[in-house]
């Protein structure tokens, strides 16, 4: 006998009219078409389901994006399961499918939005359970989705519509999750424990950075601090252990690495033989030569090319990079990170600059041709004045005239309209592109986009609200504004589960069950019919 979670509709159908057949007269209340909906609307039973099936995913769009760079991959950062469902649902109402579109899990917002310590900064204060269960719970967000709109289609059907096809080829809301470890909160067995809760709770790709674990900075900070090589391959080989144990074989690790920005090291690993990992890192360390003599009691002391070395270090015992030693790091880092397991890149930058991006990538290209990137388009980096700065530098190049633009205050408004502003927007516009095509990125992401939009729009919606327009400003720019672009939540009743309540209660029930969907159900007011064609189209994906 078939399991039902395994099977289409008409299985389940079939499967859940055996075992009635098998049970007898004590099943006889059990629906077999109600059953075999709720099978069909829940396909996914456990996060490890969701790991595996989208783990396959990322690899099938990892090999597409190898042999054409245009496909490249796309994500938005959610705080929420709800904020998650709503990011794919707008997806799949305005480009159809969700194809090469996943979500990112920002380590950055969980700490700063979902710790019971109240808002954190990204140093890895929060607690480590938070980020397993943002996970499972953006993914229940995702399952809803998909069993409301499911449920929806089967009352299209008993109304005698014709929507079997659209229920037999139902494309799920759910997809990938980059899900963000930090730098693993802990040693490697923490690491491996944690990775394994963020597995089960359905990530099949993990990202986890080359800093410190106790002394982790966010990306775009300064006070940066990077592990030895030695200490960072363990961790992948913890994140890959735990994949491998929930049977997970296709899960992805995405290898960041913080150099770029990172001057300082906390640990001086040990050097078996010249020219082996531990020496290459070693080399980047500054030290100043000295004599036995000048050596203090308990310096730490570096033998280079038969000379003696002190380490430079800091008063809080970490050791110093050499400057202009950076870039180099960041091109062994990913070297090694991909020569160790990982199967794709993060690097952090100081500004989008694809050029810039593609100078590094490039190199490790030389020695693994087949380097990827998941790359931050960060709103740390201030967008506009970056690629004003950038085309400015350009126009200059072509011999421009470029005395009416005031090179400190490219920022101002009063150039918004100009051709400096034209340019830099529509590189500004085509980024991800050239990224993709020139830089090696498979996978753009924006951190915290949901973080910005939700202080946005509330900080536009109280000017109105608690000013002179009152309750127009939310009817006007919420309300008004879901009905004509069909927002599934406009009927937020719906969107909460209560038509697919009220029909489970019909399954569990029958004739007794007492529903909400009712006359006096003030939704129904939404159920209206706008008078123009292009309304009629909006309010009819809504409802």
């Amino acid at each position: 006998m078939k399991n039902l979670s395994q099977t289409n509709y008409s299985s389940a159908l079939q499967t859940v009219r055996d075992l009635k057949a098998k049970y007898g007269n004590t099943w006889a209340a059990i629906s077999s078409k109600s059953a075999a909906r709720m099978a069909v609307q829940n396909r996914f039973k456990t996060g490890l389901d969701i790991a595996k099936y989208t783990a396959a995913i990322m690899r099938k769009d990892m090999a597409e994006y190898d042999a054409d760079s245009s496909k490249y991959t796309q994500s938005l950062g959610c705080w929420h399961g709800f904020v998650a469902q709503q990011k794919m649902i707008a997806i799949k109402k305005h480009h159809k499918t969700t194809s090469k579109r996943y979500l990112y899990l920002s380590g950055w917002m969980v700490a700063a939005l979902r710790s019971e310590f109240g808002p954190l900064p990204d140093q890895s204060m929060h607690e480590k359970t938070a980020v397993p269960a943002l996970i499972g719970e953006i993914y229940d967000f995702l399952r809803q989705a998909d069993a409301i709109a499911l449920n929806d289609l089967f009352r299209r059907l008993e109304l005698g519509e014709d929507v079997q096809n659209e229920i037999d080829n139902f494309e799920t809301h759910v997809v990938p999750i980059i899900a963000d470890i930090d730098a693993g909160f802990g040693n490697e067995e923490a690491t491996y424990l944690l990775a394994k809760k963020m597995i089960q709770a359905g990530a099949c790709a993990i990202q986890i950075e080359n800093q410190v674990s106790d002394a982790k900075q966010c990306g775009h900070q300064d006070g940066k601090v990077t592990v030895p090589h030695e200490d960072f391959i363990a961790k992948l080989n913890a994140v890959r252990y735990a994949f491998l144990e929930l049977g997970i074989d296709e899960g992805v690790i995405v290898a960041r690495t913080d150099s770029e920005g990172a001057g300082l090291t906390q640990k001086l690993p040990v050097s078996k033989e010249p020219g082996d990992l531990a020496s290459q890192y070693l080399a980047f360390v500054d030290a100043e030569e000295i004599t036995i003599e000048q050596a203090k009691e308990d310096d730490v002391l570096l033998k280079r090319k038969g000379k003696l070395m002190r380490p430079k270090r800091l008063p809080n015992g970490l050791y110093q990079f050499k400057e202009g030693t950076n870039i180099d790091r960041v091109v062994l880092d990913c070297i090694t990170s991909l020569q160790n397991g990982a199967d794709l890149l993060w690097i952090e930058t100081p500004t989008p600059n694809v050029k810039q991006i593609a100078h590094m990538v490039n190199r490790v290209k030389e020695v693994l041709p087949n380097a990827k990137l998941v790359y931050n388009n960060s709103p740390s980096f201030n967008w506009t004045l970056n690629f004003r700065n950038q085309v400015y530098e350009e126009m200059l190049l072509e011999g421009e005239n470029m005395t009416a633009y005031d090179r400190n205050n490219l920022m101002a408004s009063e150039y918004d309209g100009t051709e400096l502003c034209h340019r830099a927007d529509e590189k500004i516009k085509t980024f991800q592109l050239d990224g993709a095509r020139e830089a090696g990125i498979f996978h753009h992401l924006i951190t915290l986009p949901t973080y910005h939009t939700t202080a946005l729009h509330m900080n536009d919606l109280t000017e109105g609200y608690f000013g002179k327009e009152g309750m127009l400003a939310y009817v006007k720019e919420v309300q008004r504004q879901e009905i004509r672009k069909g927002v599934s939540c406009v009927k937020h009743q719906r969107m909460a589960g209560s038509d697919l309540g009220d029909d489970h209660k019909t399954y569990f029930a029958g004739d007794k069950a007492l529903k909400a969907g009712g006359v006096k159900n003030t939704s129904n007011q939404f159920d209206t019919i706008p008078k123009s064609n292009a309304d009629k189209k909006q309010i009819n994906v809504a409802v």
